[in-house]
């Protein structure tokens, strides 16, 4: 019983976001500021992704977005329920037809075709993200670089999953898989030393008079 007692300890603890961090107390200190601030934060973090699913890295053997990327670091940076309501309100904007997808994508067609999977993948990895944020995580390289490693296998969990009813396991993991696993290494890197960076330096601009 004790191990249970510990584990639902560490489930209800809660420690600060880089966002609560950042944004002062006062802003968020009655319902209509929380509210606002919250919406304007939801509304920067879907442009955010939409502008990221455009921007293409040239990489071997096939080229990488960087939304995986930051779909990843909003979960770490908003917290698992803000950051959920980004990555959905940024699927109901694809699902609206605004071309916000990888290419200028939109429309249930492509919400609900072969690479649909990894969407909504992205809305579980950004809540998984969030809550590991909401533990302590992210704050250091090697606890950033376990956070990206865990939100890139839930990306691949649905991902591969949904895909693999259009074109099988083992084409699905081949095409859906191998070929990023590359850009998914150079994303980690990069989170592991943007996340400590950001952490680093607002606790020192906090300290400062």
């Amino acid at each position: 019983m004790m191990w249970i007692q510990k584990l639902s300890a560490v489930h209800s603890m809660r420690t600060l976001t880089l966002v609560d961090t950042v944004i002062p107390s006062r802003m968020m200190s009655s319902t209509t500021s929380s509210a606002l601030t919250k919406a304007v934060l939801v509304i920067f973090g879907s442009l955010l992704l939409a502008v990221s699913a455009q921007f293409k890295i040239p990489l071997y053997p096939v080229p990488v977005t960087g939304q995986t990327l930051v779909v990843l670091l909003i979960g770490m940076t908003y917290g698992a329920r803000l950051g959920g309501l980004t990555m959905a309100i940024y699927l109901f904007e694809g699902a609206l037809g605004l071309p916000v997808f990888a290419g200028g994508g939109g429309g249930f067609g492509y919400l609900f075709g072969m690479s649909g999977g990894y969407l909504f993948g992205f809305l579980m990895a950004s809540i998984t993200m969030g809550y590991f944020a909401e533990r302590g995580m992210g704050q250091t390289v090697a606890s950033t670089a376990v956070c990206m490693l865990m939100g890139n296998l839930v990306i691949y969990f649905f991902g591969v999953l949904w895909l693999a009813s259009f074109i099988g396991f083992e084409k699905a993991l081949n095409l859906g898989v191998l070929p990023f696993l590359y850009g998914d290494a150079l994303k980690l890197i990069i989170a592991a030393g943007f996340m400590p960076f950001a952490w680093h330096a607002f606790k020192l601009a906090r300290k400062s008079p």
